[in-house]
């Protein structure tokens, strides 16, 4: 079974997430913050990654740059999920890694139709 990591400090965000990704077949895991996700990735690399932008004490930008660096960082699909929308943000999390990119609030249909295009399902 794949696995995707929700890391976002809305609680509310990662339980919605958490139901769409489970009905997509994933097993979840979920990081309030960016810290725990690097810490869940260096004992488990995820398959693929929903990633915030805006959370206190890390962005997702820094997450995602600390990410690549690790052994195995390269290898999991992230898809930013952010309110973040003008064009040289989404080119900016392209440019780090960032595989696909969705905009809150977002659905099942969105989530599933990003993570194809990732090449995470």
């Amino acid at each position: 079974m794949k696995t995707c990591l929700v890391v976002d400090d809305s609680r509310v965000i990662r339980k919605v997430a958490r139901r769409i990704l489970e009905d997509l077949g994933f097993e979840v895991a979920e990081a309030a913050d960016g810290a725990d996700a690097l810490a869940w990735c260096a004992t488990a690399m995820p398959d693929a990654i929903l990633l915030d932008w805006n959370m206190p004490g890390m962005s997702g930008l820094e997450v995602l740059r600390r990410l690549r660096l690790e052994p195995g960082g390269d290898a999991p699909k992230v898809v930013f999920c952010t309110i973040e929308n003008e064009i040289d943000r989404i080119r900016e999390a392209l440019a780090f890694g960032a595989d696909e990119y969705i905009m809150k609030p977002f659905d099942g249909d969105i989530v599933a139709g990003k993570l194809a295009m990732a090449g995470a399902l």
